[in-house]
């Protein structure tokens, strides 16, 4: 017969095994997308689209970003308080350039539009900071 002693560390690791796996799928999962116009070297147009994903996203985890959010779980406002820094780790997530080039009546003018495909964000919010990671799916 076993004593009770013994299993002591066995449901320990089991219960911070549990604890630790439920803390990570609690995250929520957001479908984020950007484009970005700009005309004759200034910005005409910049838009920022976020919503809840409606099925579950699937894909690896990429590196993540770290907001402050000061006990606000809005990602919208988050994002729109930290747009530099959140515009910054997107350009890394790699984005979509079109450019066009058009001389008449030896007037240049020229649009530029960066785009991040709608991609899914893992974001895991606390009391104080707000961890969003994206999700690259395999192609």
């Amino acid at each position: 017969m076993r004593s009770r002693d013994g299993n002591k560390t066995f449901s320990l690791s089991v219960c911070s095994i549990i604890l630790f796996h439920s803390l990570a799928l609690c995250a929520d999962e957001y479908l984020i997308s950007y484009r970005y116009l700009v005309r004759d070297a200034q910005l005409y147009k910049e838009t920022l689209s976020i919503s809840h994903a409606m099925q579950k996203c699937t894909g690896v985890s990429t590196n993540s970003l770290i907001l402050q959010t000061n006990n606000n779980k809005n990602l919208k406002q988050i994002i729109s308080l930290k747009n530099e820094k959140f515009i910054a780790y997107v350009h890394k997530l790699g984005l979509n350039v079109k450019h066009r080039e058009k001389t008449s009546n030896f007037q240049n003018t020229s649009t530029t539009i960066l785009t991040l495909k709608t991609t899914c964000f893992k974001v895991d919010f606390n009391d104080n900071f707000a961890k969003i990671t994206a999700l690259k799916t395999a192609e």
